[in-house]
């Protein structure tokens, strides 16, 4: 974006003036002083308890837990990667049913999405853990985590798919139906390309939202992060500071997440004042 491109944010608010910009930095001083102290007190506390004595992290100058850690990150990526291309499937088959003309098929999609959105991921996993495998229909371990993951958020994806499309201006739709294009045609090839282009940030963050679901793989004893630092904590005996490198790992791939969809965003922004 150009250094002359007036944003959203600039017209809806006005630039800090001098004694705003000092209360900003006063405060954020504030904050990270008490966060020092915060932290400070935190890691005495785990001195004091022996948390932070080298037996509880000998474990992890050896290469087998390294080895054992990435086979869980892996399981958790393949699943937040299966659960990902589903939700947008499932997302886009709600959406299309939400903006349908066919009031029946309106009205069902809605009832999905806002059941999708109401019921916890819990829920939804507990039900494919416990009473579909009742109902005769055998599903692997990660299927019955990816699966229902995938259906809890996929009313929000759908919701956000919706909200893209009905961002685009009517007039376009209207001014190809007057070239002869088909409903169809007008939808795919015109409408639905932008507004994912408008969405792509938003998806993105329903993607992490995935991710941190993926961390009840437990119930279903799937071999993810989460299980696999359990067996390592039931091994070595070191919940903290097993606890703090998955956290840490966790912290990376959101943040690395977080700033694709900023990325996005911006390229987004972009394109739309080029073509504009």
């Amino acid at each position: 974006m150009s250094a002359g491109t007036t944003s959203i944010r600039d017209v809806l608010y006005e630039a800090p003036g001098p004694k705003t910009r000092r209360w900003i930095a006063v405060g954020t001083a504030v904050s990270l002083l008490a966060l020092a102290a915060l932290l400070f007190l935190v890691l005495r506390q785990f001195y004091i308890t022996g948390q932070l004595s080298g037996k509880y992290w000998k474990l992890f100058t050896q290469y087998s837990t390294w080895r054992f850690l990435g086979q869980g990150l892996a399981g958790t990526l393949k699943a937040a990667l299966a659960a990902s291309v589903l939700v947008f499937i499932l997302g886009m088959l709600l959406m299309l049913g939400r903006i349908s003309r066919f009031s029946p098929l309106r009205g069902i999609c809605t009832v999905l999405v806002e059941f999708s959105r109401g019921v916890p991921t819990l829920l939804f996993i507990y039900f494919f853990f416990l009473v579909v495998p009742q109902m005769g229909v055998k599903l692997s371990a990660f299927w019955k985590i990816t699966a229902p993951v995938a259906i809890s958020a996929a009313g929000m994806v759908a919701e956000v798919l919706r909200s893209g499309v009905n961002a685009v201006p009517k007039g376009q739709r209207e001014a190809a139906v007057s070239l002869g294009m088909g409903e169809g045609s007008v939808f795919f090839k015109i409408i639905f390309p932008q507004a994912f282009r408008s969405v792509i940030p938003a998806l993105i963050s329903e993607i992490v939202i995935v991710l941190k679901d993926t961390t009840f793989a437990y119930v279903v004893n799937y071999a993810d992060l989460m299980q696999n630092a359990k067996v390592l904590i039931s091994n070595h005996d070191a919940l903290l500071s097993v606890y703090l490198v998955v956290a840490v790992i966790y912290i990376l791939i959101n943040y690395l997440l977080n700033k694709a969809s900023v990325a996005a965003a911006h390229r987004s922004r972009s394109s739309t004042v080029t073509t504009r």
